[in-house]
């Protein structure tokens, strides 16, 4: 709240934007005086309100990205690094005080409790700011657009809010000075704010996005007015939502679904996403299908505190535990800082064999970019290979990561393909493809069990660091190996309005037309005919025109052990561009096209229902809510919404609980919602300027804290 107070007195002076449309529509001028009649006129009003996007990079500027969003839940759950794990594993550190090394963070770069909380409500007093003086705007055009676009980030940043703390400050008005009283809404209160804004940016925005790439239009209102009435039909509200017919609301969801579904189609290929990246401004960050992303560009004046930040999080360590043979740089597309470890729930949600978004989403193979060892003698010797013909070059593979299914009757022992280790470890495993050892290389399961945490470099599989990431951050346009990101974050896309769809259509007791709804995006996900299940492609691509592509890099060494690559020698080795699709499923090679189409809600996939059963889900209601968040995670792995969705439908504890080990302190009746900020609280005040006493202060906070 402090960001709040302190900005009322900044916004006019530092947060006048430029009013040029295109790409580079949120480059700010801080050189500009700005007087309240002059925030009344069109290029005023427009200008201030450029300025509201800036808000919402903060989401991907650092570790909070994943701590508050992803942490936690039954996708994702912490390497060997342990910046955030209070966020994961519910221990007592997480409170209502900002948690640092002096009050037991591993450093202090943990996610802040105060940190969504400040951020929100800065950007809140700015869309007050807009409303109160856009709204005396003569030109009707101008005026809708600067409105729009000022209610729609305080709808959100609302609704960021409230799906992260329940009832909040609801201040809708510029203030004037320190203000120390504040009243809390309730949840209700809160929440129909949300939904009054978005109703009032879908009213005013215009369907085309008229600012460029980023622009929020009539359908990102929709989609997130949607996601609202959505929201005070699920379980978290059921305490007082009874007074809201759920027909209404959900069938109102459903129109504003459609809308959007008809207006913003989806991209034929899930690779147009995020794998065929090639750098700032590429094509793909203008597709149909992004509703809302934080944009970024090369501009410095525009980067914010740290730029995009998300490339750190989703690799493995592979530096430390490759025994050398796969080395990191800008070049390799994201940093190896493993804050995110895909659960076991998060591999097995997937058909591995005719799901593709599997294979466009899992970067199961790195190339080797050094040699390591020269010795080749020695390698066949330490790892009991027949001769040195098996030993691998530069661009063999360095890493494989084999994504197979439980029952998978190769996997049953270490007979099949050798055996199984890192690259600090004895191992024979030769990869049949190719006939090359593998210096990394380990399944998912080995005779029914999950074994992939195991073959971590740091003995302890609860904080492995060895696991199969992600690829949607991967970002080859850095020109330092720690420098800034320059890809736009997609924040809302269609792919998610159909799922909304689907579960309106579940609560309503539809549930055949949910599949219907949810089949659709499982089309997508489908091979097609003559496609090349092996091919592998992410934002990597980027480095091909990267200007350090000449330097020098000390890491990455030749054939000799001596000479040093060049950053695009060791691109080009670093990337095979393919998967280990084949191997994962042990399936005959094809080109055919598959099949993910389900004909009857009563007979699910087999990894829902494995799913299912591990959670104990009974009734037709509860198995399609929960396969809803099946889907979810493979449509959506990643993409900065899950805990808020598990938090919405009472189903956080349930499903962290079965599928994340770590979360061990996850407490029902506590952990549904985040502490109130202790610093806010503290610095409250009755209207006469006393502070509140201790009781006073304790029923600000959320149950349990």
């Amino acid at each position: 709240m402090k960001n709040k107070i302190l900005f009322g007195a900044m916004a006019l002076a530092t947060m006048f934007g430029t009013t040029s449309c295109g790409d580079d529509f949120l480059k700010e001028d801080a050189g500009h005086k700005v007087t309240d009649a002059l925030l009344e006129t069109p290029d005023g009003a427009i200008s201030m309100a450029a300025g509201l996007y800036a808000n919402i990079r903060w989401h991907f500027g650092y570790e909070w990205a994943y701590g508050i969003t992803l942490y936690g839940c039954d996708e994702f759950t912490n390497g060997s690094d342990l910046t955030s794990e209070p966020w994961n594993t519910y221990d007592n550190r997480l409170n209502p005080l900002d948690c640092t090394k002096a009050n037991g963070a591993a450093n202090n770069n943990c996610p802040p409790v105060s940190g969504l909380w400040n951020q929100m409500y800065y950007g809140i007093s700015t869309a007050n700011l807009v409303i109160d003086k856009a709204q005396k705007v003569p030109d009707e055009d101008s005026r809708n657009k600067a409105l729009g676009e000022a209610h729609f980030l305080r709808g959100y940043n609302y609704f960021r809010l409230f799906s992260q703390y329940g009832a909040v400050v609801l201040q809708l008005k510029p203030t004037e000075g320190v203000v120390r009283y504040y009243e809390r809404a309730t949840e209700e209160e809160t929440l129909n704010q949300v939904i009054a804004d978005f109703e009032e940016a879908y009213n005013m925005l215009p369907t085309s996005k008229w600012r460029g790439n980023g622009t929020w239009t009539k359908y990102t209102a929709a989609h997130f007015l949607a996601k609202a009435l959505l929201y005070r039909q699920s379980e978290r509200c059921s305490s007082w939502n009874s007074k809201y017919t759920a027909e209404t609301d959900l069938n109102r969801a459903i129109e504003l679904c459609n809308e959007v579904i008809a207006a913003c189609p989806l991209e034929a290929d899930y690779n147009n996403l995020y794998a065929n990246w090639t750098g700032v401004d590429c094509p793909i960050e203008g597709s149909s299908e992004v509703l809302m992303a934080a944009e970024h560009n090369a501009n410095s004046t525009t980067k914010g505190r740290f730029g995009n930040r998300t490339y750190n999080y989703f690799n493995p360590q592979f530096s430390n535990f490759s025994g050398g043979w796969v080395q990191r740089g800008q070049y390799i597309g994201g940093m190896d800082f493993q804050r995110c470890r895909p659960t076991e729930y998060a591999y097995s949600a997937f058909d591995n064999v005719n799901d593709a978004r599997m294979w466009k989403t899992f970067k199961t193979v790195f190339g080797l970019n050094s040699t390591a060892q020269t010795d080749k003698d020695k390698i066949v010797a330490d790892n009991g290979l027949k001769d040195v013909s098996q030993v691998p070059a530069l661009g063999d593979y360095g890493i494989v990561f084999i994504l197979n299914k439980k029952d998978d009757p190769r996997f049953q022992d270490e007979t099949t393909y050798g055996t199984f280790g890192n690259g600090k470890t004895a191992h024979s495993f030769v990869n049949p493809e190719t006939g090359k050892w593998v210096p990394n290389v380990a399944p998912v399961y080995l005779g029914g069990q999950y074994v992939m945490p195991n073959y971590n470099a740091n003995g302890d599989p609860t904080k492995s660091n060895f696991f199969c990431g992600i690829n949607k951050t991967e970002d080859g346009s850095r020109t330092a190996e720690k420098g800034d990101g320059y890809r736009d974050v997609i924040m809302a896309r269609s792919g998610e309005t159909y799922l909304v769809k689907a579960e309106c259509q579940v609560r309503l007791g539809k549930y055949q037309e949910a599949i219907s709804t949810v089949n659709v995006l499982r089309a997508r996900a489908q091979w097609k005919e003559g496609e090349d299940r092996e091919f592998y492609i992410d934002g990597s691509l980027a480095f091909e025109t990267n200007t350090t592509g000449g330097g020098t890099l000390k890491k990455c060494k030749a054939a000799d052990g001596k000479t040093n690559l060049t950053n695009i020698e060791a691109w080009k080795y670093s990337h095979p561009w393919k998967n280990s699709y084949y191997l994962s499923t042990g399936i005959e090679r094809t080109t055919a096209a598959s099949d993910l189409q389900i004909k009857d809600y009563k007979q699910l996939p087999a990894e829902d229902e494995a799913i299912l059963t591990a959670i104990g889900c009974s009734g037709d209601k509860d198995r399609m809510i929960n396969f809803i968040m099946n889907e979810r995670t493979r449509e959506l792995l990643g993409e900065w919404n899950r805990w808020e969705e598990l938090s919405r439908t009472n189903l956080l504890i349930r499903r962290a609980k079965a599928f994340n080990p770590e979360a061990k302190g996850i407490t029902a009746g506590k952990h549904e919602l985040r502490p109130i900020p202790q610093t806010f609280i503290d610095g409250l005040q009755h209207e006469d300027g006393s502070n509140l006493s201790d009781a006073e202060k304790a029923a600000w906070q959320n149950p349990g804290y």
